[in-house]
């Protein structure tokens, strides 16, 4: 079992590095080596975990939406009313994405620019992933009558498509603005939708 904890750890340390780098000196400048000396461990180490470059900063964005993914179906299990986890399931996926990456100086897709083919398929992975959580909630909100009926999954695509132009992968950090704006702006656009499914 140690061994396992410290595989993790090593994984997890890997990709921490890989944060710091990227916010840093970007995609193309960041180098195996340069992982390993911040990691501690030796270059050959890297591949025990990794098999290139590529794949490991494709693991940490696919660390970013796990923790996101984590995030919505905790929100989704509270018991607040299905269009109070809605709205704090939109901010939360903006958000959270937000936070992960507000100290890189670039868009995600000029900084990963060499990955755009491979990141834009996992991407639409991602948005299905969670469009399943949204509509989850959607259908219990039908459910209880607190909704009006449809498609739930085309009423999860259709929120979560209205919300991607908030996420950072197409803007950077000073383009989206600060903090406070986004949650404002986000909230805005929740509470938007939430008109059109919320029977009065």
């Amino acid at each position: 079992m140690p061994t396992v904890v410290r595989t993790q750890e090593v994984r997890e340390a890997i990709l921490d590095a890989t944060d710091r780098f990227l916010s840093k000196y970007g995609y193309k400048k960041m180098t195996i080596d340069d992982l390993a000396c911040e990691v501690g461990i030796g270059k050959g180490s890297i591949y025990l975990h990794f098999s290139s470059k590529e794949e490991i900063v494709l693991s940490h964005i696919d660390r970013i939406v796990e923790r996101v993914k984590e995030q919505l179906k905790s929100i989704a299990k509270t018991g607040d009313s299905p269009a109070e986890c809605l709205r704090q399931m939109l901010l939360t996926r903006v958000l959270l994405r937000f936070d992960s990456v507000q100290h890189y100086t670039q868009n995600l897709n000029d900084l990963l620019a060499d990955l755009r083919p491979k990141l834009l398929a996992r991407r639409k992975n991602y948005f299905a992933e969670e469009a399943k959580i949204f509509a989850e909630v959607i259908e219990k909100g039908q459910r209880s009558g607190e909704f009006y009926s449809g498609n739930s999954l085309e009423l999860a695509e259709t929120f979560l498509l209205a919300t991607n132009s908030l996420l950072p992968f197409s803007l950077s950090a000073r383009e989206l603005g600060e903090r406070a704006e986004i949650k404002k702006k986000t909230l805005r656009l929740a509470n938007l939708l939430l008109i059109g499914l919320v029977k009065n």
